[in-house]
């Protein structure tokens, strides 16, 4: 009786293995799948945020980005303008070139518009004529200018972003950049996760 006894004991064991096994499993499976669930969440777009790259350093385009960069963070929208090249240099506030600087660096400084009050229009510029005609249409309108889009962008939280490499590339110093409120330097990495985390991303 005591075989049969060890036998039936040993045959039941064997019975709760592939059991204990399959639970394992399943419970492995529920984890991995909690934890894709945990990072899908966490990268989802956001529906209520805006990325603004903005490229090009001609006054109609950069007009563009801050009447769109404005109006959407009025209507409470979370809003980050990256600012890459072109646009880099268009953000600087004036004055003389600082710093010691390489003849090429100081060729950019000479050859690029020194603040965005300096740049051109992409079409009919027609050697300035064309900015001081759109000025002048612009205010007879009530239509805000750089200055006032810029100004209320800071005060609606607009968050600007500078290219690190692009002033690195043109010889652009940090204390040559306009007063803004936050202002960061940052490379592409950085633009890259804002606009996985954002729902919108427009180029300039």
């Amino acid at each position: 009786m005591a075989t049969i006894d060890v036998t039936l004991n040993h045959h039941h064991e064997n019975a709760e293995k592939p059991q204990d096994s399959f639970s394992e499993r399943l419970e492995d499976r529920i984890e991995r799948l909690e934890q894709a669930l945990r990072q899908c969440q966490a990268t989802q777009a956001d529906s209520n945020k805006l990325n603004l790259l903005v490229f090009s350093g001609y006054r109609d385009r950069l007009l563009a980005s801050f009447v769109m960069a404005t109006g959407a963070a009025a209507c409470g929208m979370e809003v980050t303008m990256f600012f890459t090249f072109w646009g880099t240099a268009a953000l600087r506030k004036g004055g003389p070139q600082l710093g010691k600087k390489s003849l090429v660096e100081r060729a950019f400084g000479m050859m690029l518009p020194n603040s965005f009050k300096r740049t051109k229009l992409s079409q009919m510029d027609m050697g300035g004529m064309g900015r001081l005609l759109m000025d002048k249409e612009m205010k007879k309108k009530n239509i805000a200018n750089l200055d006032d889009l810029i100004a209320t962008a800071a005060e609606l939280g607009v968050s600007i972003r500078v290219c690190e490499m692009s002033m690195n590339l043109m010889g652009i110093r940090p204390e040559e950049l306009i007063d803004y409120p936050g202002l960061e330097f940052c490379g592409v990495a950085s633009f890259v996760d804002d606009c996985s985390s954002a729902n919108t991303t427009l180029s300039v």
